[in-house]
């Protein structure tokens, strides 16, 4: 009697995150198997990052599980459909239950319940896996538990909502002993010079960004005592020394009372390892700066989409674009790297708003940025808003919401250019900024790529 824990991404198949190479831990599944073990109940994690589908089913054909628990998102919701029909046509795997959970699940509920899933867990796992697992095993009615959805008659039956925990306290540390940790650390260290770690302090965001999905932790805002956080920093410093640790929260600065005291603990506890983390602009100033930089931050993440403030207020982000600006500039200026993200092709944007962007990011000149055409994800006030404007909507079970397009000011291809003629644009804008040390070659490489694909607008304008 057993449940296995698993996802469907494999790393090695996958060209697009082998040229990135930075592969993180299921966090998710591994705070599941620590609450699953501290209920006494046996489950194995397998974690397919590194490996493939056949070792995977391999795996599951030698445990004969009773039921296997599947992480399901955006990106590997194609490779869960495929693993699901294979798992209820052949008895090879003994007919385990199928559970899902994850952030495409909860607005995808008839989806998933008609290609096989058995149930479908909304929103936090630790409780409703540990209770539904045991009415499994034991024939037990399951139609009482909270948090699941199931076909009864070829109807979907979804029970009330689950209570979120009102106290992370109550979680065990995640259990990395379930996985090859070392794989990750090597992969880091090969590809990017240093290894890397995930930890997660905080579940839900309070904010309200149109585009975001909250559909596993809600608009709520829950936060880990920053002393049990240094402890878990220290077991990893003394068991795995990680080279830096990508914290996974949000907001990550958004409670400062909570900053001061991880502050004051990590220095205490001698846990101090080089991190990373997303923030929000308005919840940084001069003083969490340095808290951040003495604690061990060596870059921040902080948000912005855009740089037109028309577009920032379109997707309810309640930010000043010169209030990003500034605190990535006081980021720069105290030593420690910048990053922001930028997303284009949001409704309402025009010519006028990528060239804000670009002005606001030659003059915040952030360390890194990424950029991204927008995409409506189901359940987001996003695509709610332009539902009735989709123009391309794939067959569910063979696309991500990626792959969805509806109506904006220009074509698809249009955006597609934009991304270009931004990145080329800035990071031209970044040569100059050397002075003496720019490279003249890549700085003609970077402009002429610029107004190559500035021309492209223009044609699919």
């Amino acid at each position: 009697m057993s449940i296995i824990l698993t996802h469907t991404y494999y790393l090695f198949e996958d060209v697009k995150e082998q040229s990135i190479m930075r592969p993180y831990a299921p966090l998710g599944l591994l705070y599941i198997s620590a609450y699953l073990n501290e209920h006494k109940v046996e489950n194995h994690v397998y974690d397919a990052t590194f490996y493939s589908k056949e070792a995977q089913l391999r795996f599951i054909e030698e445990k004969q599980p009773k039921a296997v628990a599947i992480y399901t998102n955006l990106m590997t919701k194609i490779n869960v459909v495929k693993l699901i029909e294979i798992l209820k046509n052949d008895a090879l795997y003994g007919f385990p239950k199928i559970i899902l959970g994850g952030p495409d699940i909860t607005y995808n509920l008839e989806n998933y319940l008609n290609i096989g899933a058995d149930f479908l867990i909304i929103g936090e796992g630790e409780q409703t896996t540990l209770e539904l697992y045991k009415a499994i095993v034991n024939k037990d009615d399951f139609t009482e538990i909270h948090g699941i959805a199931y076909l009864e008659n070829d109807e979907v039956v979804k029970t009330p909502p689950r209570m979120r925990m009102k106290s992370l306290k109550e979680l065990p540390l995640p259990n990395r002993a379930a996985i090859p940790v070392e794989k990750y650390l090597e992969t880091w260290k090969t590809h990017h010079g240093q290894s890397s770690m995930t930890v997660s302090t905080q579940r839900g965001c309070p904010y309200t960004c149109k585009w975001c999905s909250t559909a596993v932790y809600g608009q709520s805002y829950r936060r880990r005592p920053p002393n049990m956080v240094a402890e878990e920093l220290k077991m990893l410093k003394e068991t795995y020394n990680p080279d830096s640790i990508w914290f996974v929260d949000d907001v990550f600065s958004v409670s400062h009372k909570w900053i001061e005291l991880f502050h004051e603990e990590v220095i205490k506890q001698d846990a101090i390892i080089p991190f990373e983390c997303i923030t929000r602009a308005e919840r940084l100033n001069d003083h969490i700066l340095q808290l951040l930089k003495e604690a061990g931050c060596y870059r921040i993440w902080i948000g912005a989409e855009s740089g037109s403030q028309k577009i920032i207020d379109a997707m309810d982000r309640r930010v000043d674009v010169d209030v990003v600006k500034t605190a990535i500039q006081k980021t720069n200026e105290l030593g420690m790297e910048t990053g922001t993200f930028i997303m284009v092709g949001y409704p309402g944007e025009d010519e006028q708003d990528i060239s804000e962007t670009i002005q606001y990011l030659k003059a915040a000149n952030p360390t890194h940025f990424t950029i991204t055409v927008a995409y409506p994800i189901k359940g987001t006030s996003l695509y709610n808003e332009i539902e009735d404007k989709i123009t391309v909507q794939p067959a569910w079970n063979t696309s991500t919401d990626r792959e969805i397009d509806f109506k904006r000011t220009y074509s698809r291809k249009f955006y597609d250019f934009a991304v270009r003629h931004i990145v080329n644009e800035v990071n031209y804008n970044k040569e100059k900024l050397k002075g003496k040390n720019r490279s003249l070659l890549a700085s003609v490489k970077l402009k002429t790529k610029s107004i190559l694909a500035q021309t492209g607008m223009k044609i699919y304008k």
